[in-house]
């Protein structure tokens, strides 16, 4: 089969991150009979240097064709780059909302996985950790808080501001779908996560999931208060499956859960829509501060194409084939520097991904 990936290697360590993950792909095209062709798209930092934008009319076009798309990493330093002297909606960031408005993509999924060879670097007690956890939280992507009206004025002599927060039923119920759809491939568990305590948009989505949830009588479904999931990804992680939220509570969620892994440059990302298009990306930043030193860690890169591979291709067994490629050189000790430890061997991103490659 042909697949046709619009890459966006973007800022900082971007580029060398995405490098691995296309030799990866490149090694799976030979082992399984498939064909990727990319074609690479300027977004982010990058893209306002050469266009004055963070993402293009032409470039958002090209995302569009393509049957998915692969992404490094966008934005800079805020203290120290020219590009956090623009007006909000010009800085590298708004590169990436755009992109994912543009292509209609309001489902994230961020896995949550303690390997077995990284536990010493998770930061919980033993006790805690046990066996291990995995999880994914499932984020709605284009409503809320992030999307919706805002201004600052001058009221009485005092600065406000003012942020919306809406959500609509049908927002709320094609992403609470998402959460039930890919629960019904786990463990059959979905803790739907609000604020309904205090916050009306909150009942409203407490309301829309459990309409949903009847037409998955096999799933598993619990409520719980942000503030409450908050201390129990640290307190008892193992308890969670998927755990199903709106932006912002998203946001802030999947960083935590990133943290309790041991490592934010090991977890992959998917962004998916009603389509089989996503944009798939590393939870972690551009890190200029480490870009062009071959100190990068790419598996968060390489597991998102994984997962590119799984949701948007259908290409299960290739998906797995990378998996366990890494965790096979993880079990033979080779590290990155965010996830060394004594006793293993230290490797640039270049040769980790040459690893990865090789178990292949």
């Amino acid at each position: 089969m042909n697949y046709s990936i619009a890459v966006i290697p973007g800022d900082g360590i971007g580029p060398e991150i995405i490098t691995e993950a296309k030799k990866v792909l490149d090694k799976i095209g030979n082992n399984f009979g498939h064909k990727f062709q990319y074609t690479e798209v300027l977004m982010g930092g990058v893209s306002i240097d050469a266009t004055g934008v963070p993402l293009t009319d032409e470039a958002l076009e090209t995302a569009k064709k393509s049957d998915s798309v692969l992404l490094g990493a966008v934005g800079g330093n805020v203290g120290q780059s020219n590009w956090y002297s623009l007006p909000p909606n010009l800085r590298p960031e708004a590169g990436l909302l755009a992109i994912r408005k543009g292509l209609g993509l309001f489902a994230n999924l961020r896995p949550a996985v303690l390997f077995d060879e990284l536990k010493s670097a998770c930061p919980l007690k033993d006790e805690i950790i046990g066996k291990g956890f995995d999880f994914v939280v499932v984020r709605e992507l284009t409503g809320g808080l992030y999307f919706g009206d805002r201004k600052t004025f001058e009221e009485n002599g005092l600065r406000k501001a003012i942020d919306t927060l809406v959500y609509d039923e049908n927002e709320i119920r094609r992403i609470a779908k998402w959460a039930f759809e890919i629960a019904g491939k786990r463990n059959k568990k979905v803790c739907s996560v609000d604020k309904a305590n205090v916050i009306d948009t909150s009942r409203l989505w407490r309301q829309v999931v459990k309409e949903v949830s009847a037409d998955y009588p096999d799933i598993e479904l619990t409520d719980m208060l942000v503030d409450n999931c908050a201390m129990q990804i640290v307190k008892d992680p193992k308890q969670f499956d998927v755990i199903l939220t709106e932006n912002m509570f998203g946001d802030i969620l999947s960083d935590e859960a990133s943290m309790v892994t041991g490592s934010i440059g090991m977890l992959a990302s998917a962004s998916l829509g009603d389509t089989k298009l996503g944009l798939y990306e590393p939870s972690h930043g551009s890190a200029p501060d480490i870009a062009g030193q071959n100190k990068a860690n790419p598996i968060a890169t390489i597991l998102s194409a994984a997962m590119m591979l799984r949701y948007s291709f259908d290409l299960t067994e290739e998906a797995d084939s990378i998996e366990n490629a890494v965790k096979t050189v993880l079990k033979k000790g080779y590290r990155t520097i965010d996830i060394m430890s004594e006793g293993n061997t230290l490797v640039g991103t270049k040769e980790m991904g040459d690893y990865i490659v090789a178990e292949l």
